[in-house]
Formats: structure tokens, C-alpha cells, sequence
């Protein structure tokens, strides 16, 4: 390859794809394995003749393989609509169905990064620089909310050697390379605009029906089952927003999830006027360095029957977590995280799990379906704090009985109090 480069850079006249599929058959040919192409992100080039003349010659090379030396195969991997591009790049009197390149095969291979990978990574990283980390707590953590999708791990990574150690909070590595730095790099991560981030956002924009689906899934909760020629579940598993659970669609990870859920806000923000409500008593809310969970739920009741106890139950049944969430994010802006667990979320149920300040808080969001479901539920929540080591939990009731008594109670459950918000 490096010849390669140096003949395009010596070449006094125009370096043309002949010549390029020339030189590359023969480094196919004089190579010892055979060799597999891999071109990603195919729609954002397809409408450019010269990446449509590029496939047009690959093509033909690939046809002709028996022939003279070229790659073993060619994958595209970011293919929206596989038969408009087969029509682009075949003159008029070949368009036919079927392709001669195994074109439409699955790229199924698992591409992110194992837990055991990802501590293997930080164990060559803690010989050189020995910050006295706990590798696998901090391999847990990076697959936790990566799921090993490899940019992501290594990013954060980055952030963390460069960004965090130093800072005025974690002066050195080796107080940037613990839970807390971790969390403050997941921070800087998704506040940053980079190439990954952009092209997620391009694709809501480019298909509509795609962010529809992901509305659906993450601000109404409703579960989103895979059904063959829907558009939008379709699309999400193509693009990675999401993989397949047992047939449910799942956010691929929670820094995928986190960063959907940011952007959504952001639009509702600016309809619903409850987030600058919250912006702007947020001083309130911390006290000695810590979030007051409670006080925040007093607020939200009061707040939340001022600005909706007009609308009519399906808008709120639909709008409930959102609303939820445009309050609670201003509040924890900046210095803390927060992130829906994916195993409650569904049309009943939504644990936001929020981290401030070394601190978590469990938030269970649920809509009211009567007074022995609200008993499982706090039963529920006991037990998801009792995984979390926490004797305390809050719990927003979305009601909407006629005679429901709205306001906040302090229930005791076993060795746990539950706090829990009726709206």
C-alpha cells in the first residue's frame, strides 16, 4: 500500500480508477491471504458518481474474479435500500433482481469489544502507567455503558487519560481512573459533538420513521416488538439505535440511549415550559453537595398539577415520563448522570437511575392501575434497592382517578422507605 501512495504521489499525469483497480489487483494477487473489502457508511455516498463509478468498476472486477486477482469479497455495510443502489450502478440493460455480488447477504459479526477485552486493554494501559485502578470494576463499568461498541470504549478511554486526569476535580491519573472519573468523562461525552454523534443525528433527520420508533420506545415506553417490512425497527437495527431481545427492540447501550433521550428533551424543551421552571430553581434542590430527591418530588407535584391537571389522561399517560425527565435534567446538568434501566421500562414501569455526586437515587415513574399493582410495585422497587445497596427509593405515580389524593407520602417497606409523588 505504501508503494501504492507513493506512485499517486509521483504520478505527473491523472490518476484514474483504472489505474487505481489495476495496482489493487495486484496487491490481491501478490498477497499471501486472500483479501476482504469493507466499505461502511455506503447511503452517505451513493448519490457521488465517482463512489458510484468506484462500485461500477469494483463490480466489474469482481464479476471477472476467476479472471485476474481482486478481493475474496466486498462487504457495504451501512446499506439503507440496497435495490436503488444496484439500479445506480448498473447501466440501464442489466437492471435485473438479482445481483451477482452476494450484495444483500447479512454482515452479522459481533464487532464490540467482550468485558474481558476491554479489561485486557486496561491492564496494558495500567503497566505503563500504573494509576493503581481497578481494572475489572472499570472494565464493568466502560462495557456497562458501551455494550463494547468499540468508539465508544475507546473514547471514553481518551477522555479519561486526557481530559479528566489534570482537570481541577481529578488533578492526576490516578484519581481520574475510578468510578467517579469515569462518570465525569461519561459527562464530557455526552455534552461533545463528534463523527459517531453526527451520523446518529443524520439518520433521524434523513428518516422520520425512525425517530418515530425511537420516540415511541424511550418517551412513551411502549414496547416495540420486530415485525419483517416495518421502516423504522428495521433501520434502527441497520444503524445500531437498537438490538433484538427475544424479538423486542432494545437501545443498543446506555450511552446510545442517554444521548436519544438528551435530544428528544431538547425539542419537548421548547414546547413545554416545566424545564425552565426547573432551571431556574435548581439551587434549591442541593444541599450540602447532595440532591434533595424529595424536595425535587414536592416541587415536581406542585409544579406538574399547576401546569397539566387540565389535560386530558391520554396526553398524560403519553407524556407522563417525559414531562418527568424535562424537570429533573436541568436539575442534575453538569454534575450528574442519569439513565432509564432497560429491563423495567415499558408502559407501566420506568426506573431512572440517577448518579450525582457519588450518590445514586432510584426513581420508579409508573402509571396507576390500582392499589394492588402499587403494592407489587413498591414490593418491586424494594427489591431493585436491595440490588443497589439502598435503603432508600422514590417512587412518581401518574393517576388518574377522579378521586386520587395527590401530594407526597413516606411509605415503610420492610428496612426500606419509599418516597413516593401522586400527580
Amino acid at each position: 500500500m505504501n508503494e501504492l501512495w507513493e506512485i499517486v504521489c509521483k504520478s505527473h499525469r491523472t490518476f484514474t480508477l483504472f489505474d487505481l483497480f489495476g495496482y489493487l489487483s495486484q496487491i490481491c494477487g501478490a498477497a499471501e491471504q486472500p483479501i476482504v473489502m469493507l466499505i461502511d457508511e455506503v447511503d452517505s455516498a451513493a448519490n457521488n458518481q465517482v463512489f458510484l463509478d468506484f462500485l461500477a468498476q469494483l463490480r466489474g472486477y469482481y464479476i471477472d474474479r476467476d479472471e485476474m486477482p481482486i478481493f475474496q469479497s466486498v462487504i457495504l455495510a451501512g446499506v439503507y435500500d440496497i435495490k436503488s443502489l444496484k439500479l445506480k450502478i448498473r447501466i440501464e440493460t442489466e437492471h435485473q433482481t438479482n445481483s451477482p455480488w452476494n450484495i444483500a447477504a447479512d454482515f452479522d459479526i459481533d464487532m464490540s469489544l467482550p468485558e474481558n477485552g476491554i479489561a485486557g486493554m486496561l491492564e496494558d494501559y495500567e503497566q505503563d502507567n500504573r494509576t493503581g485502578m481497578n481494572v475489572r470494576e472499570l472494565a464493568a463499568l466502560i462495557y456497562e455503558y458501551s455494550s463494547g461498541y468499540p468508539f465508544l470504549v475507546s473514547k471514553i478511554c481518551k477522555l479519561i487519560d486526557e481530559k479528566t486526569a489534570g482537570s481541577r476535580e481529578f488533578p492526576d491519573k490516578n484519581s481520574a481512573w475510578t468510578r467517579e472519573g469515569f462518570l465525569a468523562a461519561i459527562r464530557m461525552l455526552l455534552q461533545e459533538e463528534n463523527t459517531l454523534f453526527e451520523s446518529l443525528d443524520n439518520k433521524l433527520i434523513d428518516f422520520p420513521e425512525l425517530k418515530q420508533m425511537l420516540q415511541d420506545l424511550l418517551l412513551k415506553g411502549r414496547m416495540v416488538e420486530y415485525v419483517p417490512g416495518d421502516t423504522g425497527i428495521r433501520m434502527a437495527v441497520m444503524f445500531g439505535f437498537v438490538t433484538l431481545n427475544n424479538g423486542i427492540a432494545v437501545v443498543s447501550n446506555r450511552i446510545f440511549e442517554t444521548r436519544l433521550y438528551n435530544g428528544f428533551l431538547a425539542e419537548k424543551a421548547r414546547q413545554i415550559e416545566i424545564s425552565q421552571i426547573a432551571a431556574n430553581e435548581k439551587n434549591q434542590f442541593i444541599v450540602s453537595g447532595q440532591l434533595d430527591m424529595e424536595r425535587v418530588l414536592q416541587r415536581f407535584v406542585s409544579h406538574y398539577s399547576e401546569l397539566f391537571g387540565a389535560c386530558h389522561e391520554h396526553f398524560l399517560e403519553d407524556n407522563g415520563r417525559c414531562i418527568f425527565l424535562l424537570y429533573m435534567k436541568p436539575i442534575i446538568n453538569g454534575t450528574g448522570n442519569y439513565y432509564i434501566e432497560s429491563k423495567t421500562r415499558s408502559n407501566r414501569r420506568t426506573d431512572l437511575i440517577i448518579d450525582f455526586c457519588g450518590e445514586q437515587k432510584i426513581v420508579e415513574l409508573k402509571i396507576w392501575h390500582g392499589e394492588e399493582y402499587n403494592r407489587r410495585g413498591e414490593a418491586q422497587l424494594s427489591e431493585y434497592l436491595e440490588e443497589y445497596h439502598l435503603k432508600r427509593g422514590y417512587m412518581v405515580s401518574f393517576n388518574f382517578n377522579k378521586k386520587k389524593q395527590i401530594g407526597v407520602n413516606k411509605i415503610v417497606c420492610g428496612d426500606k422507605v419509599l418516597i413516593e409523588a401522586v400527580v
